[in-house]
């Protein structure tokens, strides 16, 4: 019994320091591309890989990302209680968890498609190598998005075993969207990042510019999930989505300022969590019109 409890607590630590909840803002969007690659229910088998590759295209990344930051989350205060730098998980552990999530990712793209497996190999270089980028660019916030857009080209590819428009467009909005809001939760590390010379766009050109580019993004978004739209001809109730999405960007926006980034979580982590789902029953909703 003892045994088991030990083993339970690893399992919800590892599970903990990939953040595998946060799964939420990629996932749904693999989901988009099948359903609307398929103009419909792409099928069981289809759903089910593209699943497990999702699951271990993140669970590479993460850990990776927990991996190679371990040395600059122990200098941040922000970052210092996780669980390589207070000890709780072993480095070796994180890796055997890195090359697991990699090995799932190819087994599923195997399981798909030869085009799906073909390309896994170039996924994988962005999923471990975006981890690098704040280190030489401040661009770094665009490499994640583009390595989280992957997720929509992906569960495009899976069923139609080729990239097409719509997949682009998809694509580009979830770079740009979560390009926008990693901007908004890198300001709280600005002061850290000049300090360590880590690049970022709010240590390069300040917070409130930072903020504004955010904004940018963001309307990019809408303007890419509207043009999605209008290419697929969607219906009422993808619009519908569409306007509750818009106004999710702009509360998550008002949550924040250059003096108060103290809401910054609640921006992050709920609203954007909304937002993936809303597209996808919107979508859903849009497709059954």
């Amino acid at each position: 019994m003892e045994g088991l409890r030990a083993l339970t607590s690893r399992a919800r630590h590892l599970l903990d320091a990939i953040k595998f909840e946060h799964t939420v803002f990629a996932l749904p969007f693999a989901y988009i591309a099948m359903v609307l690659a398929s103009g419909g229910w792409p099928g069981w088998r289809t759903v089910g890989w593209v699943t497990a590759a999702m699951i271990g295209a993140r669970t590479c990344a993460m850990a990776t990302n927990r991996v190679v930051d371990r040395w600059i989350d122990a200098a941040n205060p922000r970052t210092a209680g996780r669980h390589l730098p207070r000890g709780l998980l072993q480095v070796g552990e994180l890796r055997a968890l890195a090359i697991g999530g990699a090995a799932l990712m190819f087994v599923a793209a195997w399981r798909l498609n030869p085009l799906c497996l073909a390309l896994a190999p170039l996924a994988l270089v962005f999923l471990v190598g975006y981890n690098y980028t704040k280190r030489f660019t401040w661009t770094s916030h665009w490499i994640l998005g583009f390595t989280d857009g992957i997720a929509a080209a992906g569960g495009w590819i899976a069923v139609r075993a080729r990239l097409e428009a719509p997949a682009f467009v998809l694509w580009f909005a979830l770079t740009v969207w979560i390009a926008g809001f990693d901007l908004m939760y890198a300001c709280q590390d600005v002061d850290f990042d000049r300090v360590h010379r880590l690049s970022s766009v709010p240590a390069r050109f300040g917070i409130r510019a930072a903020l504004r580019i955010a904004r940018v993004c963001h309307a990019l978004t809408a303007a890419a999930f509207a043009l999605l739209g209008l290419m697929l001809r969607l219906g009422p109730p993808y619009w519908v989505g569409w306007v509750v999405v818009v106004a999710l960007l702009v509360y998550e926006h008002s949550l924040v300022s250059p003096r108060d980034l103290s809401r910054l979580d609640v921006a992050f982590f709920n609203v954007n969590g909304y937002i993936a789902v809303i597209v996808l029953a919107s979508v859903v909703g849009g497709l059954w019109w």
